[in-house]
Parts: C-alpha cells; sequence; structure tokens
C-alpha cells in the first residue's frame, strides 16, 4: 500500500481483534471521550474472536482456565450474572482452592453478547496491517493496511504471535506432522495420532483424539500440574511494581522474573483427571523421552526416542507453541520505521504507566502495546485475558489524556516527544 494515498482519519487504531484488541475497545468507549466512529479494530478475520475461537477449539478445549471474573466484559461477576439470567449456572465449574471456571460455550456467548450490546463488529475493518510510521505531520501514525492506510492520534499493537508456530527441526520436511493450530482434524481417518507437547494445549488435544483413537503423548519432562498460569497476585498492579517495575525496562531482569513466575508448559489439575481417565481405558499413553530422530515410511511416522525406543503412529501433531512474538517480521518492521527502543532478546521498552512504545532517544511514542509485547511491563498474565483487563487499565487512561490535549491545545500538556506522560 502506496503510503502516500489518501488515508483516514481517527483518534485510535486497535491492531487486532482478539481478546486484548476488543476488550481495548469496549474501554475506550465506555471511559473516554473518543466517538465511535474514531476508533478502528483492524484485523484480517471475518469476525471478532475468530482467532481466539479456532485456537480454542482445535485444541478440544472445553472450560476455560481462566475463572470466571475474566472476561471481556466490564464488571468482574458480568460473565456470572450472565449465566444466571440464561439457566447456565452449570457452566460455571467448580475448581478445588479456586473460584469457579466458565464452560468455553458459555465465555463464547458472553463475549458475543458484550460485543453484539456494545455493537463492537461496526469498528471492525478486515484488513491486515503492512507496517506502521509516523504520520506526516508528526501528529500520530500512519497505518498502512491492505485495505488502504489510516491516520490516527493513537495507534495500539494488541497482536498474537501471527502463525508463526514452532516446529523443531527434525519435524520440519518430514510427511505426515501437522501443527495444532493449522487445522487438525480431530475426525481424520487415522488409528493413532503422537502428540508432541507437553502442556495444557497438547494435554487437551491428547484427551479429545484419545476419545476416538491410540494417542501417544510424548513429552520432554514429566507432566508439571499448575491450577493458573502464574500465582494470582499477578493479576494485581501493585504486585507487577514491586516485583516487576523495580527493575529497569526491557532489562534481562524483567524477562527473568516473568519466566520464573510464568507456569508456562503446565496442566491443571482439572485436565490431569481427564488424562487419567484416557489412561485408564487404554486410548491414552504418555511418555516422557527426548525424541534422537524421526522418520515417516508407508504413511507410518516413526519417532525414535534417547532411550532406545521407536514410537509408531499414523501422524504426529505439534502442540510445541509459538516462535517469540519479539521477533516477528511484522514487529521488527514497525519498531524500525519508528525507531523503536528495544530491549534483552528484543522485548518492547514500555513506559510503565502508560504502556506506549519509547523511541531509541528515549522520547514517547502514540504507540501503545497490549499482549505477548507487554510480558516486560504487565507481567506473566500479559498474553491473557487478565492481562488485557489489566492492560487496558493504563492504555485506556492515556489515550484519553492524549486524545483531550490534542482537542484542547490551550492545556498545558506535558510531552516527550509525540506522547503525553502521566
Amino acid at each position: 500500500m502506496s503510503s502516500t494515498s489518501q488515508a483516514r482519519e481517527l483518534d485510535c487504531v486497535i491492531v487486532g481483534g482478539g481478546i486484548h484488541g476488543t476488550v481495548l475497545a469496549r474501554r475506550l468507549l465506555e471511559e473516554t471521550s473518543l466517538d465511535r466512529t474514531a476508533i478502528s479494530i483492524v484485523d484480517p478475520h471475518e469476525r471478532l474472536l475468530a482467532s481466539f475461537r479456532e485456537k480454542t477449539r482445535a485444541c478440544g478445549m472445553d472450560v476455560l482456565r481462566s475463572t470466571f471474573v475474566h472476561h471481556i466484559g466490564a464488571e468482574p461477576f458480568a460473565l456470572e450474572a450472565f449465566a444466571e439470567r440464561t439457566g447456565r449456572e452449570d457452566e460455571l465449574v467448580p475448581t478445588v482452592d479456586y473460584p469457579p471456571r466458565p464452560t468455553l460455550e458459555l465465555f463464547l456467548d458472553h463475549a458475543t453478547h458484550v460485543i453484539d450490546t456494545a455493537e463492537l463488529d461496526s469498528l471492525h475493518l478486515q484488513a491486515t496491517v503492512e507496517t506502521i510510521r509516523a504520520a506526516p505531520d508528526g501528529s500520530g501514525v500512519r497505518v498502512e493496511t491492505t485495505a488502504g492506510p489510516l491516520e490516527a492520534r493513537s495507534c495500539v499493537l494488541a497482536i498474537g504471535h501471527g502463525g508463526r508456530y514452532r516446529w523443531p527441526d527434525w519435524a520440519s520436511t518430514l510427511d505426515g506432522v501437522e501443527h495444532i493450530w493449522d487445522a487438525v482434524d480431530p475426525d481424520a481417518d487415522v488409528d493413532s495420532t503422537i502428540v508432541v507437547g507437553g502442556g495444557i494445549t497438547a494435554g487437551q488435544l491428547a484427551c479429545t483424539l484419545s476419545e476416538t483413537q491410540s494417542v501417544t503423548l510424548l513429552a520432554r519432562h514429566p507432566l508439571e500440574w499448575e491450577v493458573s498460569e502464574a500465582a494470582p497476585p499477578w493479576i494485581n498492579w501493585p504486585h507487577i511494581e514491586r516485583q516487576l517495575h523495580v527493575h529497569p525496562p526491557g532489562s534481562s531482569e524483567r524477562f527473568d522474573t516473568v519466566t520464573t513466575a510464568r507456569n508456562a508448559a503446565t496442566i491443571p489439575p482439572s485436565l490431569y483427571r481427564r488424562l487419567d481417565s484416557r489412561l485408564e481405558a487404554g486410548t491414552l499413553t504418555i511418555v516422557q523421552d527426548e525424541i534422537a530422530s524421526a522418520r515417516s515410511t508407508n504413511g507410518t511416522v516413526r519417532i525414535a526416542v534417547e532411550h532406545d525406543r521407536e514410537i509408531t503412529a499414523d501422524r504426529v501433531v505439534l502442540a510445541t507453541g509459538f516462535e517469540p512474538v519479539f521477533e516477528h517480521p511484522f514487529v521488527d518492521r514497525v519498531a524500525t520505521e519508528l525507531e523503536l527502543a528495544r530491549g534483552y532478546w528484543g522485548m518492547p521498552i514500555l513506559e510503565d504507566d502508560t504502556l506506549a512504545w519509547q523511541r531509541s532517544d528515549g522520547t514517547s511514542t502514540p504507540l501503545y502495546v497490549s499482549g505477548a509485547l507487554a510480558l516486560g511491563t504487565v507481567g506473566p498474565y500479559a498474553p491473557n485475558i487478565p492481562g488485557a483487563r489489566r492492560a487496558a487499565d493504563r492504555i485506556t487512561r492515556a489515550i484519553e489524556d492524549r486524545t483531550v490535549c490534542d482537542r484542547t491545545p490551550h492545556l498545558p500538556r506535558h510531552v516527550q516527544g509525540d506522547g503525553v506522560s502521566d
């Protein structure tokens, strides 16, 4: 898309129509002076939350890991009230020593209710963002999309991992290997599957597939059980500030703190019970070992593990996660175009109070970050539903402050570069 094309002018462009983009759009409508006609959610899918729907169903998720107070609505107990109004209290699943969790269908139906009530679909521009650069007049950013350019006072990156799935070297050219996020067919005409991975996604998929076929769950390490993605205090800003913001933005200390706090590649106890029932039924086998080599012959995949054993199946499905979002080519393009500062392992260096991405010279920009890119500021819950709500706390306020200042130039402004600091 040519940067010289006529651009539509907006107050805010949100890049990404998933959980994070949807939560933020609702907050901007409800809590700021922005007009709905001046907000756009740019996402390539046909509907909001499409990628979330696809991925949760692909892995066979039936109940969320997050509790019923974490959703895209406004009030913490809105989803519970929705369940009561619709006679679906039984879809709030009890959890030992933890608040109830909603079924996936209840969560999605409530999300649809929130989207419809706020008319968020009217904000959706179905397009792909190619890059983001400074606006010609320096007042904001120019977002280049496949549907034409947009110019906005503020922009929010609310993106996921962008379809970059992690493929082990041994699997990259092997026939009979699929990745779970590439629309694996649970009803495919196969009698056996090897699921590679040791986290919640691998466990959910193994349970789903083992209802109709023989499944081997192959993990590098013993399965570890954790109720949530991190300790509950990490949901709250005071804890995040005390534990994370004491370290310099973008530092290895922040990265290490988040990595230690995040319960990566773990399985909640509720899933353990499903796995146990499949083990007892004899349709599931769990193998803990390293993969030494793999080959495919005559429609059969053969995986040799380090302890002198070979596992065979009709196919292999990888549940091996995503490539780091910090290294995504789109993120690299945006960072280069806007001369943005990056820290350890390519982490964006953000203002902790606003989540604005700083320039390399230390000045602020009107580009804000939510989701996995904000791990260094929001903490271990950054990619998840609680992280979407916490990021929106600060981004919403920052965008409103910036918008008010831009509309009333006589007011005093405390400006660093193009952005307004708290």
